[in-house]
């Protein structure tokens, strides 16, 4: 038998939400602390976990004595000051959602904390435990004999509304390249098991947001980019992202290429943005070697309980599932703060680019 691992978790809007049912779905797994300062996120996070204890602040929260482990899901800007704050007061097994930080300023505290933390800390990365996502990355380098060109494709529905309204302006955020694709440009470099040295990119507001104003400020979040980055190794990757395209088939389609063969992952976004007129589209891994027909697709379905528990394919329960072990002593963190660092460095390299037009070296 394990001992309970209990959870204190910092932020229950949506994403908290999501992150809660799945640590319910998880056997000697469950919530002991919560801390959510807006009164309705709170409710609703209150009768998800009535077992937990509803603290008023993150000290209130790290003063819970039943903890193992610390979750951070509270808006983007708030991260590395709140990982900081608990380096300094009680430094748990910790998953902190991405992005790890927004402000460049925040590059060396996270630096610092990446020498000195003394416990195990996994930034959350659900992209890559979406399951045709993660056979894509167990195959693709066998499937294409080497991956020359690397293909991300985001069709998808607008930024969804959150308390304050904090993810409609770039300075909260880190910008929609960071916020948003910080996803993708983890996903880069895991496939392509290298790191970037060029990004160069186009974006801006075309659809969204562009009349909607809070506390007299109109809201500056992107909708809409291409990002093309060159690797170490010679390999190119490019991400399509549109936000304002919720009628999509499948929200992410990545495709990796090489001399002998592609292979593609295809991912539904969530079901209430599945076309009405169409069965439920299933996930699929699609291989298709050259010089031959013999192409095969894979399907993938996930089970109906993890769809029920959030919009990410079950991978926010795959990926609990594996950190719970790392709490229990039993492996390390498998997105480490490198690859959360690194990920907002590409973003913030994209956001740069698409902003001066110039392209940016890392």
């Amino acid at each position: 038998m394990f001992d309970m691992v209990k959870y204190g978790v910092i932020g229950c809007g949506m994403m908290g939400q999501e992150h809660i049912r799945n640590i319910a779905l998880i056997e000697h797994a469950g919530v002991g602390a919560i801390f959510e300062p807006d009164v309705g996120m709170r409710a609703v996070a209150a009768a998800l976990c009535p077992e937990a204890v509803m603290v008023e602040s993150v000290e209130a929260l790290l003063a819970v004595p039943d903890l193992d482990c610390l979750l951070i899901v509270s808006p983007n800007h708030l991260h590395a000051r709140q990982i900081a704050q608990i380096a300094d007061t009680r430094p748990l097994p910790l998953l902190v959602e991405k992005p790890l930080y927004t402000d460049p300023d925040d590059a060396a505290l996270i630096e610092q904390i990446k020498q000195n933390y003394p416990a195990p800390i996994w930034v959350a990365m659900e992209y890559r435990y979406m399951p045709p996502v993660a056979r894509l990355i167990h195959e693709a380098e066998a499937a294409t004999g080497g991956i020359k060109m690397l293909t991300i494709r985001e069709h998808r529905f607008p930024f969804l509304e959150k308390v304050g309204d904090w993810n409609r302006f770039n300075r909260n955020t880190g910008g929609t390249l960071v916020e948003k694709c910080c996803h993708f440009f983890d996903l880069m470099r895991l496939i392509l098991r290298d790191e970037p040295v060029r990004v160069m990119a186009s974006g801006g507001q075309s659809v969204n947001h562009l009349a909607e104003v809070y506390d007299g400020e109109v809201s500056d979040i992107w909708d809409n980019a291409y990002v093309i980055i060159d690797f170490s190794k010679g390999a190119r990757a490019m991400l399509e992202l549109c936000m304002f395209a919720e009628g999509a088939r499948y929200q992410e389609e990545i495709s990796a290429v090489g001399p002998t063969g592609k292979i593609e992952a295809l991912v539904p976004g969530p079901g209430r943005f599945w076309p009405k007129n169409e069965p439920e589209p299933v996930p699929q891994l699609i291989l298709s070697p050259r010089h031959t027909k013999a192409r095969e697709i894979i399907e993938l379905p996930v089970d109906p309980a993890l769809l029920a528990a959030g919009d990410h394919n079950g991978s926010t329960f795959y990926q609990h599932q594996r950190f719970v072990e790392v709490v229990r002593g039993k492996g390390m963190p498998e997105v480490t703060l490198q690859d959360g660092a690194m990920a907002v460095a590409m973003g913030l390299a994209a956001q740069e680019s698409a902003t001066t037009g110039q392209a940016v070296l890392l």
